[in-house]
């Protein structure tokens, strides 16, 4: 059996061995410790408003809804209140103090690529792997790249987890933090702390690619096949799997269960599939503005498409088979001309990289 040789730190390697227990206790808890928001906004759209986006795909809005036009400034965010709201509502607009930061990631030039990767707090071991793997910045020759996880605070484990995030931040300078609850109810705040870091920190960046932490990632192929230095950045850009003529779940017995108290309408919009998607670096400044006026969802990539269409901007089209939801097999030659494979472990990444990588066994190009 295959066992992966990660490096580990004096300290964090303590957190591995002690942790593996308690953490198979954690169980997710209702996002309760934050107070509810009243928001004076209502849902974006409605059936009469698709006029106004002619190239939008039609769906299904509900035709009291009207659409919400002004922003407000980030420093005139209303003040949560006590007033009593579904546990599964969004805490947001809300200025969520950055916890670690790496303000100063950009100053120097301005990437090519930011990759925004989903983790949580003790996942040190599938951080170490991304690092080693997909997510070396050094991986496209010629290309700039940044690497960034996106973490909030651990609901359980804070207090002892902190200072080893601490002192991983300081040895590989790539994690951002904010102070909301990491449940997986609150991944639309991660994404969109991912989003706030780009317009405040890193506004010049062409291209950004928000990831999950359990996927195969081809960063290569997907700057040679989609993103294409050579050519003019693209602009109101995002593709990925896209989902379409779905809506929100409502059984409680699923994890993406939605109530009509967080989202009323019987359809999304078309979105790109959580797993991966990448999007220009304009869309998303223009995404963390357009959030800032409109109720947030729990389901965060159906939420980006609601921004999208909130801006009148539709998903772009890849070549079809490039990002995968499900699982594939690995296939050295297979995996050449793929960007996203979902699910999988650290394991597995150690394991087919160094075969992926191997320039001695080329692929003959199919296309």
């Amino acid at each position: 059996m295959f066992r992966s040789r990660l490096p580990v730190l004096p300290v964090v390697g303590l957190l591995i061995l002690s942790s593996n227990f308690l953490f198979l206790l954690i169980i997710r808890i209702p996002n309760k410790g934050l107070e509810a928001f009243s928001l004076p906004w209502e849902w974006p759209g409605n059936s009469d408003s698709l006029g106004d986006h002619p190239n939008i795909s039609r769906f299904e809005w509900k035709p009291d809804l009207q659409k919400t036009t002004k922003a407000r400034p980030l420093n005139q965010q209303p003040l949560a209140t006590a007033t009593t709201q579904h546990p599964l509502k969004v805490v947001y607009p809300h200025v969520y103090p950055f916890l670690i930061n790496e303000p100063s990631k950009c100053q120097e030039w301005a990437p090519f690529l930011v990759l925004l990767v989903v983790s949580k707090p003790h996942d040190f071991t599938e951080r170490q792997a991304i690092r080693q793997t997909w997510g070396n910045e050094s991986s496209v020759p010629g290309v700039s790249i940044i690497r960034l996880f996106l973490l909030g605070a651990d609901p359980l484990f804070r207090s002892p987890l902190q200072p080893l995030l601490e002192e991983e931040s300081s040895l590989y300078r790539d994690i951002i933090q904010q102070e909301f609850l990491d449940t997986y109810n609150n991944l639309t705040l991660k994404t969109l702390m991912g989003m706030e870091w780009v317009t405040r920190f890193c506004p010049n960046a062409t291209y950004v690619m928000k990831a999950d932490s359990d996927i195969f990632l081809n960063v290569g192929y997907l700057v040679s096949k989609l993103l294409q230095p050579h050519l003019p950045p693209k602009k109101d850009y995002m593709t990925g799997y896209i989902y379409r003529n779905t809506g929100p779940l409502r059984d409680k017995a699923y994890k993406w269960y939605v109530p009509r108290e967080v989202y009323p309408n019987d359809t999304y919009p078309p979105y790109c599939g959580g797993p991966g998607y990448v999007l220009s670096g304009d869309l998303a400044k223009k995404v963390f503005q357009v959030a800032q006026t409109i109720p947030v969802i729990n389901m965060e990539d159906s939420f980006m498409g609601i921004c999208l269409y909130t801006l009148g901007i539709e998903v772009t089209e890849s070549p079809w088979g490039l990002f995968h939801v499900f699982k594939v097999d690995y296939e050295k030659c297979r995996f050449s001309e793929l960007v996203v494979v979902h699910h999988y472990s650290p394991e597995e990444l150690l394991q087919i990289w160094p075969n992926f990588t191997d320039q001695n066994k080329n692929c003959t190009s199919q296309n």
